[in-house]
């Protein structure tokens, strides 16, 4: 393979040493279309930039605009939607505005949904709250509420099933 190699390459640079002129002639078009896909991939992002500013400027603060920039040139505009739901979470903890995630077996009263965010409300650093109700009748019966990362789960699914695990420990000898 090495001979094959050799004559490969002794070939290569006869042909390029018989014909320079062919050789510059093709690295200059080279380097021309090179030239044109940076310029083209500079106006894509000078577009992407003006797009952003064409949309937001007078509508949101510059602050916002100049951050939604810099996130497109550092080319997350596909991470927008994530980092601004991050920022309203922020915002409402700023604020002390909870959100939860209620779950119940069976759609719950309007009583007593005013009665379960009031005991959120006293049992929190919230002085508001945002809920979701869900229903979800294979819970059985209780709540599993979400608030952040933490879950309270006083479903009767839950304690069923704490119950077998506990029943299932005890030796009957």
């Amino acid at each position: 393979a090495s001979k094959e190699n050799q004559v490969i390459y002794d070939d290569f640079e006869a042909q390029l040493k018989a014909n320079p002129a062919k050789v510059k002639e093709w690295f200059d078009k080279a380097q021309a279309v090179r030239r044109m896909s940076d310029s083209l991939f500079n106006l894509a992002d000078e577009l992407k930039i003006a797009i952003v500013k064409d949309v937001f400027t007078g509508n949101v603060s510059e602050e916002i605009t100049g951050f939604l920039c810099i996130i497109v040139e550092k080319d997350r505009y596909n991470d927008i939607p994530a980092i601004l739901a991050h920022f309203i979470e922020r915002a409402k903890e700023y604020k002390k505005i909870g959100t939860a995630s209620v779950t119940s077996a069976t759609e719950l009263s309007s009583v007593q949904k005013k009665k379960l965010e009031q005991r959120l409300l006293e049992t929190t650093r919230y002085t508001s709250f945002e809920v979701e109700y869900h229903v979800d009748p294979s819970i059985l019966g209780g709540l599993v509420i979400r608030i952040r990362n933490r879950v309270m789960d006083s479903s009767l699914k839950t304690q069923i099933e704490k119950l077998g695990k506990g029943l299932s420990k005890i030796s009957l000898s």
